[in-house]
This record gives C-alpha cells, sequence and structure tokens, in this order.
C-alpha cells in the first residue's frame, strides 16, 4: 500500500471518529433540550413549595372521620362532623376566646368561615392543623367525655399537648389556653359535592 493510501485512510478514520463525536453530542444536547420540555407539563418542586393547591377527594369520608392532606408543608385537617357534633358547637360560645373568628380574621378565617361553624357547609371542617401559640400540632379528642387533661363536660375536638391549648370541634380555641387563636382556616373551595380544593377559593 503507498504512502498516500495510508495518509488517506488515517484522514478517514479521523474524520468517523470526528463525526461519531458530534452525532453523540447533538443526541445528548437533543435529550437535555427535550427533558426541560417535558418537565413543564407537571408542576416543578418550587411551585409545589410556594403552596400549589391540592385537590382532595372527601367522598368516603363519614362522620365522626377525619383526614389529613398537605399544604405548603403543613397538615390540613378534613373533619367531617355529625349533625350532633355541628348543633353542639353553638352551645360553647361562652367558653371560647374568639367564638366569632373575630380576631385576625385576615389571617386565620376567611370571609366566607366566619360563622359558628367556621365552614362553607356546616359539617365539613377544613384547618390547618397547627397550634397558634407555638406551631405545635394538637392531637385529636373528637370524643365527648372526661378524659385525661381534659374537663369532665368535654364535647369533643383538639389538645395541643405542648401546653395544653384545646379547640372545639370548629378549630376554635378555649378561653385562658395559651393558644392566642383559632386554628387557621386555609383558603378552600369546593369543585363538586365530594371534591375539595385546598390553597384556592373563588376569590383568589
Amino acid at each position: 500500500m503507498s504512502d498516500i493510501s495510508v495518509g488517506r485512510q488515517r484522514i478517514d478514520s479521523s474524520k468517523r471518529t470526528w463525526l461519531i463525536a458530534s452525532g453523540c453530542a447533538g443526541a445528548v444536547g437533543g435529550v437535555a433540550t427535550a427533558i426541560p420540555f417535558v418537565s413543564t407539563f407537571q408542576p416543578s418542586e418550587k411551585a409545589k413549595a410556594a403552596g400549589a393547591p391540592v385537590e382532595v377527594d372527601i367522598g368516603g369520608l363519614q362522620p365522626g372521620e377525619k383526614m389529613t392532606v398537605e399544604w405548603r408543608g403543613k397538615p390540613v385537617w378534613i373533619l367531617k362532623r355529625s349533625p350532633a357534633q355541628v348543633a353542639e358547637l353553638a352551645k360553647l360560645d361562652g367558653q371560647l376566646a374568639d367564638p366569632q373568628s373575630k380576631r385576625n380574621p385576615d389571617e386565620f378565617t376567611p370571609e366566607y368561615a366566619r360563622n359558628g361553624a367556621r365552614s362553607i357547609k356546616p359539617e365539613v371542617l377544613v384547618v390547618v392543623g397547627i397550634c397558634t401559640h407555638l406551631g405545635c400540632s394538637p392531637i385529636d379528642k373528637l370524643q365527648a367525655g372526661p378524659q385525661p387533661s381534659l374537663p369532665d363536660d368535654w364535647h369533643g375536638g383538639f389538645l395541643c399537648p405542648c401546653h395544653g391549648s384545646t379547640f372545639d370541634l370548629a378549630g376554635r380555641v378555649f378561653k385562658n389556653k395559651p393558644a392566642p387563636d383559632n386554628l387557621p382556616v386555609p383558603p378552600h373551595m369546593y369543585l363538586s359535592d365530594t371534591r375539595l380544593l385546598i390553597g384556592e377559593d373563588k376569590k383568589a
């Protein structure tokens, strides 16, 4: 084989290597371009952290049952109250620090929840399960009657184990407790009779 043929083979080989490398780089670039594009179809982690609304199916929730969902990194309680539990709420006004939710309403109670039940529908309570004292999470004490750390005439509600604040089944704080405010009602709305949207309402 002549020196010219050997030289040509080396050039062709180098060219082929360069073409393959260029093609691979182009393919990787194409994939890299496609990934961000595809990811735009899903909420980003930043959007979730900022508080993207959460849709919840409450169709299976029975009276006396509570479920918890996460919104903005906080527990949101959804409690389905029985007719008897709703009827008891009005009897507690004299024992509560803020029965009509007049304290800091813009922060704790949207206009559509400024009622005795603190809810859009009387039977369904939606509150953020974080005590307004130091940010502890209260525990369920839904059953009425005498219980440790609770009064003998307890009607059901929530107890913050950190410093003893108690809340009724509307998330309203009792008098003479460390918590200064009722449990917050997050913005929410009904998409249907059985579907809730937490984090957004008609005014949003």
